[in-house]
C-alpha cells in the first residue's frame, strides 16, 4: 500500500526558463498553425508579452527535473506498476517566451479501489511566473497495480 502521509505533500519547486524555440518545436509537434506561435510580432499583435505556449506546454516544463519521476519514486512506487490514469489543466496568464516559471507540486490524494489491487495517486502542480502570475495548473492520476 502507498503510504497515505504523503496527501498533502509538497514537493521542491522546480524553476526553469521558457525559451522561443522550445515553444516553437512544441506548437509544431502539436500541429498549431496561429503565426502566434512561431512570430513575436504576431504574438505581440495579438495582445502577448512574446511568443505563448500551447495550452498544454506546463507537463513538458515538469519533465525538466533531474528525476522526471521525482514523485513515483519518493513515494517509493515501482514504475513498472505504473499507469497514466488521467491529467486535466486550468489555465491563467498564458506562458510566454522569456518566462521563468516556477512549478510546486503537491499530492492531493491517495485512494484505493478493488480492494487495494489499484491505489491512485492524484498530483497538483501549480504555476507562476516571475512577475507573480497564476499560470494555473496540472492535475495527474496515476494508477498503481499492485501484484497480488
Amino acid at each position: 500500500m502507498i503510504d497515505r502521509s504523503f496527501i498533502g505533500r509538497s514537493f521542491p519547486p522546480l524553476i526553469t526558463g521558457v525559451e522561443a524555440g522550445r515553444l516553437r518545436a512544441f506548437a509544431r509537434a502539436t500541429g498549431q498553425r496561429d503565426p502566434i506561435y512561431w512570430d513575436s510580432a504576431a504574438a505581440q499583435a495579438a495582445g502577448y508579452r512574446d511568443i505563448p505556449a500551447p495550452l498544454t506546454f506546463v507537463f513538458t516544463l515538469d519533465l525538466e527535473r533531474d528525476d522526471p519521476f521525482y514523485f513515483i519514486n519518493e513515494m517509493k512506487i515501482e514504475l513498472a506498476h505504473v499507469l497514466h490514469g488521467e491529467q486535466a489543466f486550468t489555465y491563467g496568464v498564458p506562458i510566454c517566451a522569456g518566462d521563468e516559471v516556477t512549478l510546486i507540486s503537491k499530492v492531493v490524494d491517495i485512494y484505493d479501489k478493488k480492494g487495494g489491487a489499484m491505489e491512485f495517486v492524484i498530483l497538483e502542480t501549480n504555476a507562476q511566473n516571475q512577475l507573480g502570475e497564476d499560470l494555473g495548473s496540472m492535475t495527474r492520476t496515476i494508477v498503481v497495480r499492485n501484484p497480488k
